[in-house]
């Protein structure tokens, strides 16, 4: 894997909804020809309906607007919502969207996890803030903590490129091509972005982005983290909602504890979801043993997925260190070697240490009776093997449903196997709903 590095960009840490929100409302209000989005996750609330609110007024002066929202993670929107949309002119597509099963959403596998925001490929958003109340601090004590961060530059044009290829199965319709506004004519390579070396100058800030999807870039996350978790000389500080890694990228953190770098994760100690914790402290032994220091942030739930190493080494995305994350969902991060981000964000993760985390005595870690071993061998036999297993619940098709100013299409194309294979498919077009 070689990244592509982007140098000359201007990095901006987003941290919590109160930074985010009105960054990304402000550049949507100052577009001028195009607005792209990517979420999991759009609820209806006063944080949904002012990013429907900005959108539309977007459309109506002219702006080309695609919202693209995850069909498991984003509930059923109202008609009203979706009428209010698409009237204005802004396209909203559905990935994978499927019908619910006696009211449950059991759908989970192969999810739209990226949080991504384009404005006429100049300005661009990354990381793990969905569209909803509860990550902003005012919603209570559940809300999220967790980060993004606003990127303006070259690296931009790879994000651009990216964002519109995961609606290609609506652009590029054969029989249809000419009826979604602004892009129906689109044709050709859909990646506009012009790369630069694969290697680059320490002493210069670049940055890169990195994604994980079921054809062409299935471990490219991981082995970024990996890669990085290996050079690292001094300190490895990591943030993650969902940590239950690869066997590969556990066994580099404990080699990096080994051989003296100061390796410190702050995972969940106040969960959304029980399992989460439960799930981590099957690691917490062995990691300990090795000299691996555990933080668990227990003010509210922790959301972000982050890591800093070196103090110069940083990556802010959508990804979780998880086995959905890694081996099944569609993510996204930026990575760079940025000295001035990499601290911003350090700082705000050692105070998180300081005045809201409780660090994991050592001592205090149960020992483990037969249960706990077998609990704890099974854990490290699923992350030593789940890429592999998982790979055949993989998708062999990226499912798009549109919604856009009178009509609904469903489009199903092949999940491509060469950069050079464009995505396309058929359309089945049926009256949208009240």
């Amino acid at each position: 894997m070689k990244l592509t590095w982007h140098p000359h960009n201007d990095l901006m840490l987003l941290i919590n909804g109160e930074a985010f929100y009105p960054a990304v409302l402000e550049a949507v209000a100052q577009a001028r020809s195009e607005v792209l989005i990517e979420t999991f996750i759009l609820f209806e609330d006063p944080v949904g309906l002012a990013l429907q609110a900005a959108l539309m007024a977007a459309a109506r002066r002219g702006v080309r607007v695609s919202l693209t929202v995850d069909g498991y993670g984003s509930p059923e929107f109202s008609p009203g919502f979706i009428q209010a949309l698409t009237e204005a002119g802004v396209q909203l597509h559905v990935f994978d969207h499927q019908p619910r099963v006696l009211g449950l959403r059991l759908h989970l596998i192969h999810r739209l996890h990226r949080k991504l925001v384009v404005v006429d490929a100049q300005v661009a958003f990354v990381g793990g803030i969905n569209y909803s109340q509860d990550h902003l601090f005012a919603s209570g004590p559940d809300s999220k903590q967790d980060y993004a961060v606003r990127v303006e530059g070259p690296v931009v044009a790879d994000i651009h490129a990216d964002a519109l290829n995961t609606i290609a199965p609506a652009l590029r319709q054969r029989s249809r091509r000419h009826w979604i506004p602004g892009w129906g004519g689109l044709r050709g390579p859909l990646s506009t972005a012009q790369p630069t070396a694969t290697g680059f100058d320490p002493a210069l800030p670049v940055a890169a982005f990195v994604k994980r999807d079921n054809a062409l870039h299935r471990n490219d996350i991981e082995r970024c983290y990996r890669a990085a978790i290996r050079a690292a000389q001094h300190e490895v500080i990591i943030a993650n909602a969902y940590f239950f890694p690869g066997f590969r990228l556990l066994r580099d953190l404990r080699r990096a504890a080994r051989r003296g770098v100061s390796v410190q994760l702050i995972l969940q100690g106040k969960p959304d979801l029980d399992y989460v914790r439960t799930a981590a402290q099957l690691l917490y032994r062995a990691l300990v043993k090795d000299g691996v220091v555990i933080y668990e942030y227990c003010q509210r739930p922790l959301h972000g997925k982050v890591a800093v190493i070196d103090g110069q080494w940083v990556t802010v995305g959508s990804s979780n260190l998880d086995p959905l994350s890694l081996a099944l969902n569609l993510e996204a991060n930026l990575v760079a070697h940025d000295p001035t981000l990499a601290q911003t964000l350090r700082a705000d993760l050692k105070q998180l240490q300081a005045n809201h985390c409780t660090a994991i005595d050592p001592s205090q870690i149960p020992r483990p009776n037969m249960w706990r071993y077998w609990l704890g061998a099974l854990g490290f036999h699923v992350s030593r093997g789940f890429p592999r297993w998982l790979s055949g619940l993989q998708p062999a098709q990226v499912r798009l449903r549109t919604y856009t100013a009178g009509r609904v299409v469903d489009t199903a194309a092949p999940v491509p196997t060469s950069a050079a294979t464009p995505a396309k498919g058929a359309a089945v077009s049926h009256q949208a709903p009240a």
